[in-house]
């Protein structure tokens, strides 16, 4: 791409890319699930929590837990715990989750 590209061209680029988001662009377009993301990675596997314990691993509001936990279960980093009140939550056993880890690791390792 191009420095010189007209501003309305990188604009339409833009918000095509957000039209038809790929996975990551999905996930991590909000502000607030950088953060979500970084709880899930330090809890041990199969750990249940609900919301409210959640945002509070998390350092965040239980509102800000619930807004993104329909989008968590869709992209399976977590799944629902059966037959719970309230509903209680797990990391998700998923192909999501493992390479979460892996993407992590990478990251955590570069220019080392």
């Amino acid at each position: 791409m191009s420095q010189t590209e007209p501003r309305s061209d990188r604009e339409t680029k833009k918000s095509l890319r957000f039209d038809h988001p790929s996975g990551i662009l999905r996930l991590t377009q909000h502000d607030a699930v950088p953060v979500l993301l970084d709880a899930v990675l330090d809890l041990p596997p199969g750990r249940e929590f609900n919301k409210s314990e959640f945002a509070d691993h998390a350092g965040v509001t239980r509102q800000t837990v619930a807004n993104y936990t329909d989008l968590f279960l869709e992209m399976e980093v977590f799944e629902t715990v059966p037959n719970t009140t309230p509903q209680r939550y797990r990391v998700a056993d998923s192909d999501v989750v493992r390479e979460l880890y892996e993407f992590n690791s990478a990251l955590n390792t570069a220019g080392e």
